[in-house]
């Protein structure tokens, strides 16, 4: 089995989790209130998380290890690292929208690399680190399972907050 194979695996799996998690908050009898509640002044709240995860991969897909034009360029500036979340929260159907063409386009500009330059550097990060492809493909691993995480913990956190 190829590296990229095995990464592959790793995102569809880390996708199922984020989608399990969506498919509870959308059982809930107002799904959006629980998309856009924060669990404190200046936090993200659960809307930002999951959208911010398929803005991402569609960054990685048409920016940083291929040049493309990206379906979402209106979305990037709200949702990519370092954004500051704000009061518009987006629906069920968007935020799945958005994760599944973000990764589709993430696995076709995978499928355009040579997996014989893994340790070719890829990208240069905003703090000006200078990204191998196999640490590329790391990083894109432990981003989803990260946000999915901050995701859950901020359900967990709206499921006991205290009501009026």
């Amino acid at each position: 089995m190829s590296l990229f194979k095995t990464f592959q695996d790793q995102y569809e799996f880390n996708r199922s989790r984020t989608l399990g998690l969506l498919d509870r908050i959308e059982q809930m009898p107002d799904p959006q209130a629980v998309l856009g509640w924060r669990p404190g002044v200046g936090r993200a709240h659960i809307g930002w998380q999951l959208m911010h995860i398929g803005v991402t991969e569609e960054l990685f897909a048409v920016e940083r290890l291929a040049k493309k034009d990206g379906r979402f360029q209106d979305l990037w500036d709200r949702f990519k690292g370092g954004s500051t979340p704000d009061e518009e929260i987006p629906m069920i159907s968007q935020i799945r929208e958005v994760l599944a063409a973000g990764r589709e386009d993430l696995l076709a500009t995978l499928a355009e690399q040579d997996e014989a330059k893994l340790d070719e550097v890829v990208w240069e990060a905003r703090d000006g680190r200078r990204l191998t492809l196999r640490t590329t493909l790391q990083i894109i691993n432990w981003h989803e399972a990260h946000h999915q995480g901050q995701a859950h913990i901020t359900l967990n956190l709206f499921n006991v907050r205290p009501t009026d």
